[in-house]
């Protein structure tokens, strides 16, 4: 992922409301939900709920499909790995063997000399 697409990924994700329906979809899988079903989970009007959903659309990391007359979301895993990939490139300068894992977060196994 480029940079300038990580800053307005990081962007979209800075609100509340988006971080909660983000993470909502990814909970939800990869069937998504729908729109009404976002509204009501996240407590929101659908006119707020539109915004949201259309940062996070122009953001890119989430994805609309039209079934019927429901609009269904879905989180779009492929550019979340991408935003995780980005923000741990430089884990432990670059020396990945030198990182445990430790709940999907990388931890450097000694601390860096100042």
């Amino acid at each position: 992922m480029e940079s300038e697409k990580a800053v307005v990924a990081l962007e979209a994700l800075a609100q509340g409301s988006r971080l909660g329906i983000f993470r909502l979809l990814v909970t939800a899988g990869r069937e998504g939900l729908p729109a009404g079903k976002i509204a009501e989970e996240m407590e929101l009007p659908n006119v707020t709920l539109s915004f949201h959903l259309a940062q996070l659309k122009n953001a890119g990391l989430i994805k609309c499909e039209r079934q019927s007359r429901s609009l269904i979301y879905s989180a779009d895993y492929d550019a979340m790995t991408a935003l995780l990939g980005i923000l741990t490139d430089n884990c432990c300068q670059g020396k990945i063997a030198q990182c445990v894992p430790v709940g999907g977060v990388c931890k450097p196994t000694q601390k860096r000399k100042s």
